[in-house]
């Protein structure tokens, strides 16, 4: 069967309200940045003990969002799936896209942006995670945008090479991205499963973006899309989220194990407003739910409750994402292990960090840019199928 792609038309008032609500959160996220630009970081509560905030647990969620969105064109490049060729080029699409909401959010974190162009590509240093993940950021891109390219001249052969390329460079950008954390940071950071860990997660809110995505494309613009299709993504989506709480129980039974770590885990697990984010936003909104209702035969076949569990996961990794990089921060560090400060002219003991109005305007800026990036392109760009069925066996 033929699968023909053709882009939207963008006439009707639904769009063009959409796109203006798209510039309206995009000029507000630019002042608010420019405010912190002219005022200083200080003004978004964060300082030295906490300097990462909202922006740089967007930035992580977003780059996973983007590196799990290649799983479903990895479908069809990689593993030769027909059937879900109608999803490629979108996936690969919002996947480049999402890749730059994270380097825009980590931009936005930043009191000198000026820097950030320069320094991470003129002084490298292989012994940094820092310097090394500019490199397979803007690698990724690249790639995106050459399979993209292929995908739209329907060169197979390149399209392959390219898609096994970009599905293994997403693996790595992901891994990247876990080791700054999980490579000797902080006691919460310190983990060799971190980066795997973040692979799975990228993995499953990856799938229930794109199942999100596509449910809510041809719904929306009346193109048909077979069940089955997105039932089984629904199956997949169940195995990802069941490997996540897999890395979350081995790694938080480590550092329960660890004599060193138990205080930590303690404070990680039961001390305050990122454990219940923990227990309640990412275990049970977004793990046993889901885990629930894509496991359970009558509600694993109907797409609305594979819809709703997809919004589920996506919400639990977002918590996820957060209990990862702020209570590493908010954490005391152990500057000299064994040994007891009695006196410091710097705050010791428990950080503490609350997420600014400054800070939400910044992440709303970005969503907005990317919000009207993606409606462009769909007016711009053959990325919408005009069907997606299920391909005979016996063809």
């Amino acid at each position: 069967m033929e699968i023909k792609f053709e882009s939207l038309d963008g006439s009707s008032f639904e769009y063009r309200v959409m796109m203006i609500i798209f510039a309206f959160f995009s000029v507000v996220g630019l002042l608010a940045t420019w405010w912190v630009i002219e005022k200083g970081i200080w003004v978004t509560g964060m300082y030295t003990r906490v300097p990462w905030g909202l922006q740089i647990v967007m930035a992580v969620y977003y780059i996973g969002l983007s590196a799990g969105s290649l799983v479903i064109s990895g479908l069809y490049g990689v593993f030769g799936k027909a059937e879900y060729k109608p999803f490629a080029r979108i996936a690969v699409y919002v996947a480049m896209l999402f890749l730059i909401a994270g380097l825009l959010s980590i931009l936005t974190d930043q009191g000198r942006m000026d820097r950030v162009f320069v320094e991470p590509f003129v002084h490298f240093n292989l012994q940094s995670m820092f310097s090394i993940n500019p490199i397979l950021y803007i690698g990724h891109i690249l790639i995106c945008i050459v399979y993209l390219w292929a995908l739209f001249c329907e060169k197979k052969t390149l399209t392959k090479v390219i898609a096994t390329l970009a599905f293994g460079w997403a693996f790595c950008v992901h891994s990247g991205t876990g080791a700054i954390f999980g490579f000797g940071a902080r006691v919460l950071y310190e983990s060799p499963l971190l980066p795997a860990s973040f692979v799975a997660a990228a993995m499953a809110s990856g799938t229930a973006l794109m199942i999100l995505l596509i449910v809510t494309l041809f719904k929306i613009t009346k193109r048909h899309l077979d069940d089955e299709l997105i039932i089984w993504l629904g199956r997949f989506l169940a195995i990802c989220v069941l490997v996540v709480v897999y890395f979350l129980a081995v790694e938080n039974a480590y550092r329960a194990y660890v004599v060193e770590l138990r205080h930590a885990a303690v404070y990680y697990l039961f001390g305050g407003i990122h454990s219940l984010l923990f227990w309640i936003g990412l275990i049970f909104i977004g793990c046993i739910i889901p885990m629930f209702i894509l496991f359970r035969k009558k509600t694993g076949k109907s797409i609305r409750w594979i819809v709703l569990a997809s919004s589920l996961v996506i919400f639990g990794v977002l918590c996820e994402r957060y209990v990862i990089v702020i209570p590493g921060l908010t954490n005391p560090p152990e500057l000299f292990p064994g040994m007891e400060i009695t006196f410091s002219a710097i705050q010791e003991g428990f950080a503490s960090y609350t997420i600014s109005f400054l800070e939400v305007l910044q992440a709303v800026g970005v969503f907005g840019i990317i919000g009207f990036l993606f409606g462009l392109g769909l007016k711009l760009f053959k990325l919408l199928p005009t069907e997606a069925r299920i391909l005979d066996p016996n063809i």
